[in-house]
């Protein structure tokens, strides 16, 4: 662990550049959309939320913004449920996917290189729904991130986002000797993880930094949301061997959802 935390601009332009090479390198997290998702795009979408419905009845019309959510998955298939869609990400290869994505299947997607919790080039309040995929990991204060959605989201819009647990990224990967996984990094250090082996809960080449419960809910809800539901999506599998995916997910649970509405005085359409 370095002693003293990167800035934040180096932060950016190192996970700008490392997004780049995975996306380059076809990595799991920057494939498209598979065909099957396009057949029901509404249905598939709404699937992530454990059988609870967070999601709008009809994305028609609604202005979605995709937040750090390059690739080709996410704003294609908003796009296709019939969102008016704006995907931001901070990689140009991420991007460039989501835009030959559009192009394949004819939809239309707003793309822009910018940095998650720089949103100043939007109007105050544009957007009914922000998705925010994992990704809150790869900045190293979420403080301005949280101030930035919430001031481009209506009042009355959701807010849905997804974070890697904070207890998930302290612990090891794989089991000590007890056969437990044991929480080897301080939540209180403002540095970035070690680097680790690659896998489905860290990715190689990029900075990563754990935030506390505190600094994701509660900075949610400081920046004028209200929280209306968490999920733990289950990856659990008791099959699965002493350091796979699924054993320590048995254990520790990789991600948190979180579904929220932005506080104050409803203007324009309300999204029941």
């Amino acid at each position: 662990m370095t002693s003293h935390p990167p800035s934040r601009e180096t932060v950016l332009d190192h996970n700008a550049r490392a997004w780049d090479r995975l996306a380059i390198g076809g990595a799991a997290l920057a494939r498209p959309a598979v065909d099957e998702a396009f057949a029901d795009p509404a249905a598939w979408l709404a699937s992530g939320a454990g059988g609870r419905r967070w999601l709008p009845e009809s994305l028609s019309g609604l202005e979605v913004l995709c937040l750090a959510a390059g690739g080709g998955k996410h704003g294609p298939l908003y796009a296709a449920a019939g969102a008016r869609v704006t995907v931001v990400d901070l990689s140009p290869a991420m991007l460039e996917l989501d835009r030959q994505v559009a192009r394949e299947r004819r939809v239309a997607l707003d793309l822009v290189a910018t940095s998650m919790d720089d949103l100043g080039m939007f109007r105050a309040g544009r957007f009914d729904l922000v998705v925010h995929p994992v990704s809150t990991c790869y900045l190293p204060d979420v403080t301005r991130l949280f101030t930035a959605i919430a001031r481009v989201t209506r009042a009355g819009g959701r807010y849905v986002s997804q974070h890697k647990s904070p207890a998930s990224l302290q612990a090891g990967l794989r089991p000590g000797s007890g056969g437990h996984y044991e929480l080897t990094q301080p939540l209180d250090s403002p540095a970035a993880l070690p680097a680790a082996e690659p896998s489905r809960l860290r990715e190689p080449g990029t900075l990563e930094f754990a935030h506390s419960l505190d600094a994701l809910l509660g900075g949610i809800c400081r920046a004028g949301f209200v929280i209306e539901d968490v999920h733990e999506p289950v990856h659990a599998d008791a099959a699965a061997p002493p350091g796979a995916f699924g054993h320590r997910a048995r254990y520790l649970p990789p991600y948190l959802r979180i579904l929220a509405r932005r506080g104050g005085s409803a203007g324009g359409i309300v999204v029941a």
